[in-house]
């Protein structure tokens, strides 16, 4: 793919209430990196074309500032619990791609299509993308994937197999940023979850300032 057939986004700015900022173009590495290094993610459904979006106010995690909460802390303290880093990215992102069951026990969708899972496993190859993974005993019990552009971490799903699987595999995350000078985990869209372990919502200026700000 040369230069001229590349996506070109517009200033994150121009998104809308929503947050939607395009639709159409691709998913090939160069275009996903791009797409990050101003803000922009893709997110969308079957049937749909790739939606990009770039929300305001932007959901963020200081690595510093995860919170840790008593009962997390007794569990991670148990011996039969163990993380990796990159161990098996294939098996988070299918865990990933899990339809959910609703609360009326429903299956729900999925937007992790099988483009998308082909498209990280590419940036998994090249060395962007990660997977946090936290193991009971053997089993694969919790987890989460995302991309790396210097001192940012995108983290883009998270699953649990077990009560506080993806809380743990955070926890490691945050870890994992602290060694690696990695000062902000973007968490794209607010969710009680996501603020229960101690992260904010941000202005997307602010979100952008901090973006561009050298490591």
């Amino acid at each position: 793919m040369n230069q001229a057939e590349r996506t070109r986004f517009p200033h994150p700015s121009q998104a809308n209430e929503e947050g939607l900022l395009a639709a159409g173009g691709d998913l090939y590495p160069e275009t996903l990196l791009e797409a990050y290094s101003m803000g922009i993610f893709p997110w969308y459904a079957a049937g749909e074309p790739i939606l990009w979006w770039s929300p305001n106010p932007r959901t963020v995690l200081n690595p510093a500032h995860f919170h840790c909460s008593r009962r997390l802390r007794r569990r991670l303290k148990q011996t039969r619990y163990h993380a990796y880093v990159d161990k098996d990215f294939e098996a988070v992102i299918q865990a990933c791609a899990a339809p959910r069951r609703e609360k009326d026990g429903t299956l729900g969708g999925t937007w992790i299509l099988p483009e998308m899972m082909e498209a990280y496993s590419r940036l998994y190859v090249l060395g962007y993308a990660h997977s946090f993974e936290v193991y009971d005993e053997g089993e694969l019990i919790g987890g989460l994937y995302g991309v790396r552009l210097k001192h940012v971490f995108f983290a883009e799903s998270m699953f649990s197999k077990q009560r506080d699987g993806s809380k743990m595999a955070m926890f490691y995350l945050c870890e994992w940023a602290k060694e690696e000078g990695v000062q902000m985990i973007d968490c794209q869209m607010p969710t009680p979850h996501l603020h229960s372990l101690g992260a904010e919502d941000i202005p997307r200026d602010m979100f952008l300032d901090l973006l561009k700000r050298p490591k």
